[in-house]
């Protein structure tokens, strides 16, 4: 038997309800052979909010774990050694308080916390661009970054304080090449920042580097994405070495971790996405030069809801097939020698170096975020992807091409197909929260607080007063609160604005038909434009299909309203009041739609608001669609809906049907393309 290198650490991305619940799924997934952790947290707990908080509700526990104070953190890790356990946590705007959460567990379980391993995501950057979980404004939150990688150089050496994560990037319609370079000028904005602050000598900034760690994503055309994990090694060699001055060839190894591609997971024939998955995964396991150190797969049914634990399983041996049943251990790197292969990394490796040029004399990351530059960029690469999946250009099996199909087993009962978080684990955070405020000692959290914010106003390591408000039982809320008090809040460019047109109005062509429609319609209801409202209530910041639907219904003639991320369902309904819409879109992809949509319809009729349809998308369930639908709301549309020119000719025909006017469809049989049921 040939010597075989060590496997890359399997991981599944889990975590929901409850800290209580997650644990005992976590030690299952352990028990199955998973190599390490991968954290999820519930919005909130990403976001700063307290469970009780008005925008935490319908969003506690939904798309991963609540952690409000040291003792969920307890129950979280309870029975798992931490000393012995990596664990990734994907965390970032409060990404200082959960470490500061993990070491105090991990000091009551008497561990070593210098001999912690593990990663915080922690790379804000890319929330502004794409995640939308950021708080802070990006001077601050570079801070907390910069601390938060001095203190574990000093107290947690075998820590990765910060995963510059490209992965979200590329779900926000990032090229190869705009996903490597925007990445790499986030990860020369941290290390600028560390090297500035004086916290750490000159001397260890080899230290910084080698825990600098990459999370990446990778997707389905696995040569391409391959050859864009070789170029990001090459020009990371390049950056540590002659920018930063970094001699030892083992702190300038590129480290990455990856989860392959949710962007491309289908909920037409979702079977297929078993196949994407394992491509996906072959392309950063293939080449051992730039093979991942870490390697998380989506589960098949990621389109339709929130795995099971034996959807995750099957994606935890899919790696497991690979890396102990194939051969692919025993061998150097297959690819060296290949002059397609070297080409194609050239070719990316250069127009990445070309863009970080363009964005370091902006200034950097920071100011090309604060323009509005990356996120223009993103929204418009996003709009032509699309743009080509709707033209046929780009074909997905299942959804745009060989779409005839047998009845799938795995789907037959949809309601069963996925889990459904109790609405009762909410009420149970809830009464947890109530009763930790009410037991705790709340002089010694008031005075923690106070520290906090003392520190804060300084130019002190904020990691210590951190530490002290997690012993003190601070909750998350009041910890990410008494920050926002001294830094402020932010909130981001959307990027609508500036992007251009993705599919022309061609005479003839469905863009052209669905302008008409609402140039008339405008007309007809005596309005010199159609007016949309999008919004995105709760706490998810997904949001790339508002955003696409914004650009397209601008492009079609309506005047949008979109306001970004974030909103409360009071919020949505004031703006839709003062803006006086025609229509209503809400986007919702965390599961919080049960909650959320009722809240807005009564709203609106509260407010006297009756001739004003609202429409959803988002990852909605059938039977969730059903009882949206019932309760009021003209439409639903999901990731099965991939022509967004239709959804916008849909929306026009709610807006005729609402004001009792016939669909234009059916004034006009051959524009029924632009109106499709959804």
């Amino acid at each position: 038997m040939a010597d075989r290198d060590r496997p890359w650490l399997m991981r599944t991305y889990a975590g929901h309800s409850t800290a209580s619940d997650s644990n005992a799924l976590y030690r299952r997934n352990l028990a199955k052979g998973q190599t390490g952790l991968s954290v999820a947290f519930d919005l909130p707990t990403q976001t700063g909010y307290d469970s009780d908080h008005v925008l935490a509700r319908g969003e506690v526990g939904r798309v991963g774990v609540p952690v409000g104070h040291v003792g969920d953190m307890r129950a979280l890790f309870d029975g798992i050694p931490l000393e012995q356990t990596n664990t990734s946590m994907t965390i970032n705007a409060t990404a200082m308080w959960l470490l500061a959460l993990y070491q105090v567990v991990a000091e009551e379980q008497g561990a070593d916390v210098a001999k912690l391993t593990g990663t915080t995501q922690n790379d804000i950057v890319k929330e502004y661009l794409s995640r939308g979980t950021h708080v802070f404004p990006p001077g601050p939150s570079v801070r907390l970054i910069t601390d938060m990688i001095a203190y574990t150089v000093a107290n947690l050496p075998k820590w990765n304080p910060i995963n510059i994560c490209s992965y979200h990037l590329q779900e926000a319609g990032a090229t190869p090449v705009q996903e490597i370079a925007y990445s790499m000028c986030t990860a020369i904005a941290v290390l600028d920042a560390v090297r500035d602050s004086g916290q750490v000598p000159a001397e260890r900034m080899g230290e910084v580097v080698g825990r600098i760690s990459f999370f990446v994503n990778a997707g389905v055309r696995f040569v391409e994405e391959m050859c864009k994990m070789r170029a990001f090694s090459r020009l990371w060699e390049k950056v540590t070495r002659e920018r930063y001055g970094i001699e030892d060839t083992k702190q300038r190894r590129f480290r990455y971790g990856v989860q392959v591609n949710s962007l491309g997971l289908t909920e037409a024939q979702p079977e297929n996405n078993v196949q994407r998955i394992v491509l996906e995964m072959l392309a950063v396991t293939l080449s051992k030069d730039a093979r991942a150190r870490a390697v998380q797969l989506p589960a098949w049914n990621e389109a339709l809801g929130l795995p099971r634990p034996w959807d995750q399983q099957w994606s935890l041996r899919i790696q497991q097939v690979l890396a102990y049943e194939s051969d692919l251990l025993e061998y150097g790197d297959i690819f060296n020698g290949s002059e397609v292969i070297e080409t194609k990394t050239a070719e990316l490796l250069a127009g990445a170096e070309a863009e970080i040029a363009k964005v370091l004399d902006m200034g950097g990351v920071i100011p090309a975020v604060e323009s509005g530059y990356l996120k223009s960029n993103l929204v418009s690469s996003h709009a032509a992807r699309r743009a080509r999946i709707e033209a046929g250009e780009d074909r997905i099996v299942g959804v745009n091409c060989f779409d005839t199909t047998e009845e799938s087993p795995l789907t037959a009962d949809l309601d069963t197909a996925i889990m459904v978080v109790d609405p009762a684990s909410e009420r149970s955070v809830l009464a947890g929260l109530e009763r930790w405020q009410a037991e705790r000692d709340e002089t010694a959290a008031r005075a923690a607080l106070e520290r906090l914010k003392a520190t804060a106003a300084t130019t002190d390591n904020l990691v210590p007063a951190t530490l002290a408000c997690a012993r003190a039982g601070v909750t998350t809320g009041e910890w990410s609160f008494a920050l926002r008090d001294v830094f402020g809040e932010y909130r981001a460019p959307t990027g609508v604005g500036g992007a251009p047109v993705a599919v022309a109005a061609e005479p003839g062509g469905e863009l052209a038909a669905v302008r008409e429609a609402v140039t008339a319609t405008a007309a007809e209801l005596g309005t010199g434009k159609l007016r949309l409202l999008v919004g995105k209530p709760g706490l998810d910041g997904h949001s790339n299909g508002a955003e696409q639907i914004a650009v397209r219904a601008r492009d079609a003639g309506f005047e949008v309203v979109y306001q970004g991320i974030r909103l409360t369902p009071e919020q949505i309904v004031s703006a839709a009041v003062a803006e006086d819409v025609h229509c209503v879109g809400l986007s919702i992809l965390s599961g919080a739609h049960p909650e959320l949509v009722p809240d807005v319809l009564q709203r609106l009729r509260r407010a006297g608001v009756e001739d004003v349809p609202v429409i959803v998308g988002g990852i909605i369930p059938a039977a969730d669609a059903e009882a949206l639908k019932a309760a009021g709301v003209a439409a639903v549309f999901t990731p099965k809906d991939f022509g967004i020119t239709t959804i916008i000719g849909r929306i026009v025909d709610e807006i005729r049907l609402a004001n009792r006017l016939q669909p234009w469809a059916a004034l006009h049989p051959s524009a029924d393309g632009a109106h499709a049921s959804s």
